[in-house]
């Protein structure tokens, strides 16, 4: 199937300092690009996958299974791991339970991780009813474009994917039991106006890592897909800051970088 337009996985090689970047469910790197963008500018190594059954239409994602897009984010982080001195995982929504899950079972491996409306429980009743309802009906309207900024779309499906939505389920549940084990420093941006997910997902969050160095900023802004709206360049700015001081040598790669592009 052909790629849903700026669907396509990202690379950029850069310094000792990687950053893996994952997108939410019924999304795509679309989403991502531009942070992707900043933090390759900026002299990093960058990592953004298009994760199984996104990007293209969204029956293809209901042959999908949480364990499927966790298995991609698991190997590009090795991959990053394998080239990098220090990783750090960025992550938006649905992509925020995966990167939680990598900080969980990778321990020291990852450096730090940047949350941005991050998605660790179901926020609608309705779910209990998806062990049954995915076999009767096969989609639901979708969730993509909670955007404030006029103009702008990421492109994500317009329906969404029961058997999908069933397993994303699933992965909430593993990830709340998981949530003890992050102890990572973690930088959490949210959109006190977000139309996808509840407040109550980043207070489940805050309340279950082990973490000590948390900070929690507000994109006051902009709505669900705040990588794209009013508070990008911030949430941009605030993750290489993160990044910057958890990693010594990204100072460096900034430096070189911009004495490279200057001569």
């Amino acid at each position: 199937m052909p790629l849903l337009p700026g669907a396509e996985p990202f690379h950029h090689k850069g310094g000792p300092v990687g950053v893996l970047l994952v997108h939410g469910f019924t999304g795509s790197p679309r989403s991502m690009r531009p942070w992707a963008d900043h933090l390759a500018a900026a002299g990093l190594t960058v990592a953004l996958p298009l994760l199984p059954g996104h990007g293209t239409r969204w029956q293809d994602m209901q042959q999908t299974r949480w364990e499927d897009w966790y298995a991609e984010v698991d190997r590009e982080l090795r991959a990053l791991l394998d080239g990098c001195e220090q990783v750090f995982v960025c992550a938006l929504s649905m992509g925020g339970a995966l990167a939680l899950r990598l900080a969980a079972r990778h321990g020291e491996a990852v450096s730090g991780v940047v949350l941005v409306n991050p998605s660790v429980r179901s926020d609608n009743p309705a779910t209990v009813l998806l062990p049954a309802l995915r076999h009767l009906v096969p989609s639901l309207p979708g969730i993509a474009d909670d955007i404030a900024l006029e103009g702008v779309s990421e492109h994500g499906y317009d329906r969404t994917p029961l058997h999908a939505a069933w397993s994303l389920s699933r992965l909430w549940r593993t990830v709340q039991a998981e949530l003890p084990a992050v102890r990572q420093p973690v930088l959490l941006l949210r959109s006190p106006q977000d139309h996808v997910v509840s407040p109550a997902n980043s207070e489940l969050v805050l309340a279950r890592i082990s973490s000590t160095d948390v900070t929690e900023k507000l994109c006051e802004r902009s709505y669900h897909v705040a990588t794209l709206d009013h508070d990008a360049a911030m949430i941009f700015e605030e993750s290489l800051g993160f990044v910057r001081r958890l990693a010594p040598a990204a100072k460096t790669d900034a430096t070189t970088d911009a004495e490279h592009h200057l001569g």
